[in-house]
């Protein structure tokens, strides 16, 4: 038997987006913020990612990095974090 909740969480589309946002943001931090090396990473053209930067609002200023343990192997990591 299934249940299918409806109203219960975000739709498929809002879902992608964010995890379309997320990746241009890891890509454009892994890419010290150079859009044509990002968009390279990513498989798109620096028109896509230029207009899906500003689609999603990205602005580097208001994205902050911390540094983050992996308990596995002791590397760091660089991810995007919030103030909650």
């Amino acid at each position: 038997m299934y249940i299918v909740l409806i109203n219960c969480m975000d739709s498929l589309k809002d879902r992608l987006d964010e995890i379309e946002r997320e990746e241009i943001i890891n890509a454009l931090i892994k890419c010290n913020w150079v859009m044509a090396k990002a968009a390279r990473k990513l498989g798109i053209t620096e028109r896509m990612i230029a207009y899906k930067v500003k689609k999603y609002g990205i602005r580097k200023e208001d994205i902050k990095i911390c540094n983050k343990k992996n308990a596995s192997d002791n590397r760091k990591k660089q991810v995007s974090c919030d103030d909650n």
